[in-house]
């Protein structure tokens, strides 16, 4: 008797929980995808949100944010939970949004992990993607990466590693130095033990990517965290690091903590600061 309940229980919440996922309206400006990744020979999940006006404005071409979610989020995180008026803000300011779904990478090509190089996927695979099916300002001055905890880090690493591809980068709540989080989110998967792989580590955590930056090719650069987060020590250091090499980028504190309500307040600021670098028509 016992059994037949647990089992009526479960199939109860399973149905509730199907209901609950066919009650989420997605506005039909939001274009739920799939993007081929040769390199990790797999479809990739992927939200794009495109200006309500994009199917009449046949001649425009528009520039593009790509959003990275943090760690246990989704393609989905971003429009759904983050930030809800994420269509609306696409027309307002006439830009598409790329959400792509980065599993648990922190957006490496892993060292440890080859089901994981979304190094290459997001920085080659689905910038092509995205430039050949949609009517975009397909180069680095129409391009701009951010993202919020793990997608903060993933935001610098790639904006950092390929300023050929990005006009500008962002971080919000960025895990910018990872090594001391050893035990944490997984990373020892993609890049070992700690302990053992020390120089592993050092060389992919964004801190350390900066002698990749270089004046002829500097992407613009703006990094925002709460002072009560986690995140804010590692923060404070990869801004002071910058400041004593002299690297231009825009750096923005204020009472918070690692919380979406934040990152829903600060990913406004970091659209109006990629909005005044874009290259329009």
């Amino acid at each position: 008797m016992k059994l037949i309940k647990l089992i009526t229980f479960a199939l109860a919440v399973f149905s509730a929980t199907i209901l609950s996922a066919q009650q989420v309206s997605i506005p039909s400006n939001i274009k739920a995808i799939t993007a081929q990744s040769t390199s990790m020979n797999k479809d990739v999940n992927v939200f794009v949100v495109l200006p309500e006006d994009y199917d009449k404005n046949k001649e425009t071409r528009y520039p593009v944010i790509y959003l990275l979610h943090g760690f246990g989020g989704n393609h989905t995180t971003w429009a759904v939970k983050t930030k809800p008026n994420l269509d609306r803000l696409a027309t307002k300011h006439q830009v598409i949004f790329v959400c792509p779904d980065g599993s648990t990478s922190w957006y490496w090509d892993a060292p440890n992990n080859p089901a994981f190089k979304y190094e290459t996927f997001v920085s080659k695979e689905l910038i092509e993607y995205i430039d050949k099916n949609y009517r975009t300002i397909a180069n680095k001055n129409g391009r701009a990466i951010t993202g919020f905890s793990m997608g903060g880090h993933g935001g610098l690493w790639l904006g950092f590693r390929h300023p050929d591809v990005f006009g500008s980068c962002g971080s919000m709540s960025g895990g910018v130095d990872i090594r001391p989080f050893p035990l944490s989110w997984k990373m020892a998967e993609s890049l070992g033990d700690y302990a053992s792989n020390e120089s592993v580590w050092d060389s992919h955590t964004v801190i350390n990517q900066l002698h990749k930056l270089h004046p002829k090719n500097m992407p613009s650069i703006i990094i925002d965290c709460g002072t009560s987060d986690f995140f804010f020590e590692v923060n404070e250091a990869l801004h002071k690091k910058m400041l004593y090499m002299r690297i231009p980028h825009e750096y923005i504190t204020r009472p918070g903590a690692h919380t979406h309500k934040y990152w829903n307040n600060a990913v406004d600021t970091q659209i109006a600061f990629f909005l005044k670098r874009f290259q329009r028509n």
